[in-house]
């Protein structure tokens, strides 16, 4: 028997997807694993030091989503 997340193990680079694959508007940036939609389109055909070399600049494109302006903490907060 085989599980579901059997299918996301590769034998190559681990690929930063943690299943929330929401693309930004305006960064295009996946707000789950922080790649482009490019980026996660090409990952398979990339080569492992083309994959590290993203993996490793991952944690800095954070900050370009920016802070969520809307959600339930700011309509509690309005008066």
């Amino acid at each position: 028997m085989t599980s579901s997340d059997d299918i996301w193990k590769r034998d190559e680079i681990d690929s930063p997807c943690i299943k929330i694959c929401v693309i930004h508007p305006e960064t295009r940036l996946c707000t789950g694993c922080m790649r482009s939609i490019d980026e996660i389109g090409a990952w398979s055909s990339m080569t492992p030091e083309t994959r590290a070399s993203i993996m490793a600049e991952l944690p800095g494109r954070v900050p370009l989503l920016g802070k969520r302006r809307g959600g339930r903490a700011a309509r509690l907060n309005k008066s």
